[in-house]
């Protein structure tokens, strides 16, 4: 891919994963207000927005956005299973690095039945029907028999195929949730912040053979916002105290591995997030295989801790056997060498499939801001090159698409002045609050706005 121009994440924001009540479309409001006040922008400044949501009708998107201005603006609705959020941020940023615009917004929101996952077009196969098919395939050839709903059974087998290859078992499992649960704790934006040890895991309703209940993501509402600029619009801006670098970005999809290779571990796309993760740190100017050493925090991809267990061979955190011992010896948390999901991850922050990609990029941003308050990853600033530490996220989605996403701090960052911080009145990176009608009037669109629309908006 040609280079194009640098481009920065400038606002984030993002909505309690839970269980809401609300709609989607005033969800979205929510994060895109919050963003937009991070920014310090209105929303005509933004020229271009990209949407993202799985289980919505057309148009969901400007419904949305409608409530902040009708402005004309390109909006377009992605969906790209649990990728989905990713997907629209990668959208925007492509067309600010490669000169549509100077200002995109990308959003995600979602609003999900109880239980898992399934369809909802009972009347046409669905496009993952042949992966459930290859599944059982691979179980029958060998790997063993499993049971239990489609999604979380296709990881459990993979988690079963590393196991089988290079040791580990159902306790490295645990330990990765609990760690997960245990973050959470310290994240007011999360779904569930109990805590649960290893022991309360592994004694928690069995899903599959190698899965409990705690070791699952749950269906989750919410939504999460980000905007990207160009650099050209950072300084412009003054925003330079907060703005953070997208160094590289990647989409990749399926090859033939996860069709043709007899692989459990390949089914749930462990190739297909590598070579997205290879390309990330090809494009930020790494030879092969390095630059892993220069990476201080991850958001990745637990939607089971069995994701979590093969992602990080998959993502050259480790070799392709040492995942098992990279969880013994605590390297994947505080203290350790890199802190993965200190948001307490999908298992326990919530997997609104549209939002959750946008979400990863809005923790990541917020730690590389050093706003992160409990949650933050220490040592990240604590190098010689003033820029500090890369920030990873990792979002895949079955069927398939992985988005990976490498963030820093450029090396203009400054901190000091009015920021963030100050335009919402309080530190949202740690601090979880609704907004207000008065937020909305000092960010939506001065004369293309609707009374109509938001006399409909319930904040």
């Amino acid at each position: 891919m040609a280079k194009g121009r640098r481009t920065f994440l400038i606002g984030g924001g993002c909505t309690a994963f839970i269980k809401a009540s609300t709609t989607t479309e005033d969800m979205g409001l929510e994060a895109a207000t919050k963003a937009l006040l991070d920014a310090g922008i209105t929303y005509d400044t933004v020229q271009m927005a990209v949407v993202g949501y799985c289980y919505g009708d057309s148009t969901c998107g400007q419904r949305a956005l409608y409530n902040l201005g009708l402005t004309g603006i390109p909006i377009t609705n992605v969906n790209n299973n649990c990728s989905t959020g990713s997907t629209a941020l990668y959208t925007a940023n492509n067309a600010v690095k490669f000169g549509q615009a100077e200002v995109a917004l990308a959003l995600g929101f979602e609003r999900m039945k109880p239980g898992s996952l399934g369809t909802n077009w009972p009347d046409r196969p669905s496009p993952t029907a042949l992966l459930n098919q290859k599944m059982e395939e691979v179980e029958i050839a060998g790997l063993g028999l499993n049971h239990g709903p489609g999604a979380p059974r296709m990881f459990a087998d993979g988690a079963q195929e590393y196991f089988q290859k290079y040791g580990g078992n159902t306790e490295h499992l645990a330990r990765i949730a609990s760690k997960n649960h245990k973050h959470s704790v310290n994240n007011p934006y999360s779904q569930f912040r109990d805590g649960w040890s290893v022991e309360q895991v592994l004694k928690a309703p069995k899903i599959t053979n190698e899965l409990t209940k705690f070791m699952c993501s749950p269906t989750s509402d919410g939504a999460a916002c980000c905007i990207v600029a160009s650099e050209d619009f950072v300084h412009a801006h003054g925003l330079e105290n907060q703005a953070i670098e997208i160094v590289a970005q990647a989409l990749t999809t399926d090859n033939p591995l996860a069709y043709e290779s007899n692989s459990a571990m390949e089914v749930v796309g462990y190739t297909m997030s590598k070579n997205c993760a290879d390309q990330v740190f090809r494009d930020a100017g790494f030879k092969e295989g390095e630059g892993r050493d220069q990476v201080g925090v991850v958001e990745l991809h637990d939607c089971f801790a069995a994701n979590e267990l093969i992602m990080y061979p998959a993502l050259g955190l480790c070799g392709p056997d040492e995942a098992h011992k990279m969880v013994e010896r605590g390297d994947n948390t505080y203290g350790g060498k890199y802190v993965i999901n200190p948001s307490g991850g999908l298992e326990a922050k919530g997997h609104p499939l549209g939002a959750t990609g946008l979400g990863m990029h809005f923790y990541i941003m917020m730690q590389l801001r050093n706003w992160a308050g409990p949650m933050q990853a220490p040592g990240l600033f604590d190098t010689k090159d003033t820029r500090g530490k890369y920030g990873l996220v990792h979002n895949v989605g079955l069927g398939g698409a992985v988005v990976v996403s490498l963030l820093r701090r450029p090396e203009f960052f400054k901190e000091g002045g009015e920021d963030g911080r100050d335009r919402l009145g309080y530190n949202h990176a740690h601090e979880c609050r609704r907004i207000t009608m008065n937020d909305v009037d000092k960010v939506n669109a001065k004369k293309e706005s609707s009374p109509y629309l938001m006399q409909h908006a319930k904040l």
